[in-house]
């Protein structure tokens, strides 16, 4: 348990007003979602998942060597080894989350999803005893965007990486300017109980030449190794070999482009689509290039690096260089489920939103589609903010509304001021009915005249209530102050906080006590999002 006090608050994700429609319809298992997943978040679900798992031939030797060979020269924590040799029994499953490599594990939510994989596998390991689970982070080296990974938010400052490195981010080498960041960040926490130590592990692990995807495992293997998190990398030229079939068929058939636009058509009437996919959803990998496949005139071209394959040709390619081909968005879910014995994938709303649209690429190849579920999110407050929203007369779930709702909810709740005129509107209605009645019976001509009077009369009423609201609001200047200050605090750019700041500012003031704070705050199976008081 942790050694710090807190207390937890839970919030439907739907009131917080941060989730897409299409998120909060999976979450109420709306019938509009049912056709595009495959199980429910639920036991059920789990159940189900485990069952078509079981009849596919998940290549566990090849995951276990490739897993082996990753882990070499690396300290494994008893946990870590015990669930490594777990997955080598058929009866053990995977609990998977996956995030690019980040610098310094970027926004909060990257341990959100972690922390969420493990609380989810030990639940499942006490509900389902015939059968062992364990959690797995799996990461997305091949992403190529460094504008996004690049980059973290330290307690409000904004710490860059000024690479002139191109190309997949996990292949990419600590340099000079990553080691100016780490000084910088201990610049920022050194002073902090446990800054000293963070910075120190960020020192250790983060060594000139050193590629992010080996730090980044690295650095995941100690913040976590009490929880015994398996990471996988998944930019392996043997591991790519179990997903040669599929890629065959992708370059031969271009099948999953195909699929996809089939389920967006239906998906667009009602949501927003994530992703469209491309005619192949493939990118051409080397050490400092991820480039996309495209198919013109039967010729496969590698554009930016003036490259050109025939069919024959680039089927050679493959056969020969597997670790050259790298799946996108649309095949990267299938790959995943293929090496891994995986029978739940924790996502964030972006990634359900474009899991949905993949669930034909999955039948098509005839890999498992896993259960989806909403990673856990989290508000992290002191108790000193607890109690002024307490004090203004807030609820928790009201804080997620905009600084102006919430003080126009104060003003109106406790303004000693009559500025709420609605029974002086409601009889100057009644009045203005009454004329009607009048001017009907001398001319009937005059009714309209009397109804255009009554709706001008209205307006200007409405007019004058929004004038005395905003008098009234500027009395309270004071509680307007605060809670600029709580939202300020709370929801930095009007964004969650776990999109926005790192984790490194929370360790630095609780240690390894931060980790297992939200292991003890984070819901397995429930999907509520959670509101944290530490005291």
């Amino acid at each position: 348990m942790s050694m710090i006090d807190f207390d937890c608050y839970h919030v439907p994700y739907e009131q917080t007003g941060y989730f897409s429609n299409l998120v909060n319809d999976y979450l109420s298992c709306s019938s509009k979602l049912s056709e595009f997943y495959t199980h429910q978040a639920n036991m059920d679900g789990v159940r189900a998942s485990i069952k078509a798992r079981q009849s596919f031939d998940t290549p566990r030797a090849l995951l276990i060597e490739c897993l082996q060979e990753q882990y070499l020269g690396i300290n494994q924590s008893e946990k870590l080894a015990h669930h490594l040799k777990l997955l080598s029994s058929n009866n053990t499953f995977s609990i998977t989350t996956a995030h690019q490599p980040n610098i310094f594990t970027g926004p909060l939510y990257f341990i959100y999803k972690i922390i969420h994989a493990v609380k989810l596998a030990n639940q499942l390991s006490k509900d389902l005893p015939e059968y062992n689970f364990v959690p797995v982070y799996y990461m997305g080296s091949e992403d190529a965007d460094i504008d996004e990974l690049g980059q973290i938010n330290l307690a409000g400052q904004e710490l860059v990486w000024n690479t002139k490195q191109t190309g997949a981010v996990g292949r990419m080498k600590v340099d000079k300017q990553y080691l100016q960041l780490i000084d910088s960040i201990e610049g920022q926490i050194g002073v902090l109980e446990y800054g000293p130590s963070l910075v120190q592990l960020f020192k250790t692990i983060y060594t000139l030449g050193k590629t992010i995807q080996q730090a980044t495992l690295e650095l995941v293997n100690v913040l976590f190794a009490d929880f015994g998190v398996i990471v996988l990398i998944p930019d392996n030229a043997k591991l790519k070999t179990a997903y040669h079939s599929v890629i065959k068929k992708e370059l031969v058939e271009k099948f999953s482009h195909q699929k996809v636009s089939e389920t967006i058509a239906a998906l667009k009437n009602q949501y927003k689509v994530q992703t469209a996919g491309r005619e192949i959803n493939l990118f051409y990998l080397l050490d400092q290039n991820r480039v996309r496949i495209e198919l013109e005139n039967e010729s496969y071209q590698v554009k930016e690096l003036g490259l050109s394959f025939s069919q024959s040709e680039i089927l050679q390619e493959l056969e020969t260089y597997p670790e050259r081909f790298s799946a996108n968005v649309i095949l990267r879910g299938g790959f995943q489920e293929t090496v891994l014995p995986n029978i739940a994938f924790i996502g964030g709303g972006g990634e359900l939103a474009y899991w949905m649209e993949l669930k034909k690429v999955f039948e098509e190849v005839d890999i498992p589609y896993p259960v989806l579920f909403l990673r856990n999110s989290f508000l992290l407050m002191k108790e000193a903010q607890f109690q002024k929203i307490k004090q203004l007369g807030f609820s928790l779930g009201d804080i997620f509304q905009n600084e102006f709702d919430l003080l126009n909810q104060l003003v109106k709740r406790e303004s000693e001021s009559s500025w709420d005129i609605a029974n002086e509107v409601k009889a100057i209605n009644d009045l203005y009915k009454e004329l009607q009645l009048k001017a009907s019976n001398v001319d009937l001509t005059l009714n309209e005249h009397v109804i255009s009077l009554g709706i001008k009369s209205g307006k200007k009423l409405a007019e004058l209530e929004k004038k005395m609201l905003r008098s009234e609001r500027n009395k309270f200047d004071a509680s307007k102050r605060q809670i600029n200050s709580i939202k300020k605090d709370l929801f930095p750019n009007n964004s969650l906080q776990e999109r926005v700041y790192n984790f490194s500012d929370y360790y630095a003031r609780m240690g390894k006590g931060f980790i297992q704070l939200i292991y003890d705050a984070s819901p397995s199976l429930d999907m509520q999002f959670t509101i944290v008081v530490i005291k």
